[in-house]
Parts: C-alpha cells; sequence; structure tokens
C-alpha cells in the first residue's frame, strides 16, 4: 500500500534530486542532525529502531563517510544531539534522549567527533536545532557558527528526515532570506544521509493515540516538504579533486 502511494507521489509530485560536487572554492559547512543512540541504534530507547533497519543504518554511514571527510579537509562541521531535561517532556513523544544518558551521544562510529577539534556539538532540548541553538543571552550559537565560519552552503544529513531535519531546515532557510545568515546562499538536503523512523499503519492501530508513520512515505514527504521551502536535494555527494 505505501509503495503505491509512494509511486503516486513521486508521480505527480515529483522531488528534482541531483548531485554535489564540494569544492574548496565554496565554503561549506557540515550539518548532522540527531546521529544519536537514541534514534539509531537498535533498542537504545523508546525512539530508537526495535531491529536493524537499512535506512536508518546506510544514513549513519553515509553521515560518518561525510563527517570524515570533512575534518580531513578542515571543514566545519557542527552535530546536533538530542538532550533532554529528566522533567521536561516533549509531547506527543515519551522520554528519549535524557541529558547524560547513552541515549543523547552520537552513535558509536561517529563517537570521536567528540574529541575533533573541527567539530561543533550542540545539545539540544527541542525538535527544530534553530531554535535548539538560542541561547540564555538571546544569541544563536548556530547563527554564530555560520557567521565565524563564513558558510555560504550548509549540507545537511541525519534523522529524522519529516521531522527534526525539516524543521531545522525550514528556520534556517526563513532566517536566510531574512538575512540573519549572512553569508549563507544555499541549504541542501543530502536524501541518501537522511532517514526517518518506521510506524507501519497495523502496528499503529493497536498503539493508543499513536499515528501511522510509513519510513519510506514520510521520507520523501519530507524531502518534498523541504524542497518546497527552498531547500536543494541531493542524492550523490562527492569532492572535486584538489
Amino acid at each position: 500500500m505505501a509503495s503505491t502511494i509512494i509511486d503516486l507521489l513521486k508521480k505527480d509530485l515529483s522531488v528534482e534530486e541531483g548531485s554535489l560536487v564540494l569544492s574548496q572554492d565554496v565554503k561549506t559547512g557540515l550539518v548532522l542532525v540527531d546521529v544519536v543512540n537514541g534514534f539509531c541504534t537498535v533498542g537504545a530507547g523508546n525512539l530508537a529502531p526495535v531491529q536493524p533497519d537499512k535506512q536508518i543504518s546506510d544514513m549513519v554511514e553515509e553521515s560518518v563517510r561525510l563527517a570524515r571527510l570533512f575534518c580531513e579537509k578542515k571543514w566545519p562541521v557542527l552535530a546536533f544531539l538530542d538532550s533532554h531535561h529528566p522533567d521536561i517532556p516533549e509531547p506527543p513523544y515519551p522520554p528519549h534522549c535524557i541529558a547524560g544518558t547513552d541515549e543523547a551521544r552520537l552513535v558509536p562510529a561517529l563517537q570521536w567527533l567528540e574529541n575533533e577539534p573541527n567539530a561543533t556539538l550542540k545539545c539540544k532540548d527541542c525538535i527544530d536545532g534553530f531554535l535548539g541553538s538560542i541561547e540564555k543571552d538571546g544569541s544563536n550559537s548556530f547563527v554564530d557558527w555560520v557567521k565565524n565560519n563564513q558558510i555560504k552552503v550548509i549540507l545537511v544529513a541525519g534523522i529524522c528526515t519529516d521531522i527534526c531535519v525539516l524543521d531545522f531546515v525550514c528556520s534556517t532557510l526563513s532566517a536566510r532570506n531574512r538575512r540573519i545568515l549572512t553569508p549563507l546562499e544555499d541549504v541542501i538536503v543530502y536524501s541518501r544521509a537522511c532517514a526517518t523512523f518506521d510506524l507501519p499503519v497495523h502496528v499503529a492501530r493497536n498503539i493508543n493515540g499513536a499515528l501511522a508513520h510509513p519510513q519510506d512515505l514520510m521520507h520523501y514527504i519530507g524531502l518534498y516538504m523541504a524542497k518546497g521551502r527552498g531547500a536543494r536535494i541531493v542524492t550523490e555527494v562527492s569532492f572535486a579533486s584538489p
């Protein structure tokens, strides 16, 4: 059923996806959204996959590849980490990624970023990383990261395509349009390095208050919405030869 709907969507609501070749000529920053245990590691928490998930494991693999290459080139990397106070809920979601627990840490394959001088790690206590970057003094650490590094393009990867990734992309595009993020010009979403969770209809029916969330369908909708807001969507990312 879901695959049939996706086929219809791709026909009538197509998302033009291209390829991206990164070069030293354009200052590019990598943003990793919530590639943490609580969303990506099997059995790690209430919102983690309950069994191995190819879309999520592929996302993690591509995120690791990009992070390695960006750090080798000393290009800026920012990783958002979902991190919540135990006494402050985030409805409609159950408790997840509690600060100080393994759920709120990067997946094992990315934990080297914790000691990587080229990477900035930002804990956030809300869905939208842009809003989660607002500090107590009113400044915004994401805005500062863009300006301090003079970033013209951000490449976005992570989870969930239709939730945290989409909200961050939409806020970033609005801020760019208001000239809050100068010199940022483009926001690019790498579809193969994004993923979302799977809650099939037949499972959701047996969970009180749950909304069905077919993985492939919602991943596509997330990309479509990001494209509609002004993001570029790419399926391949490579690096130009020096």
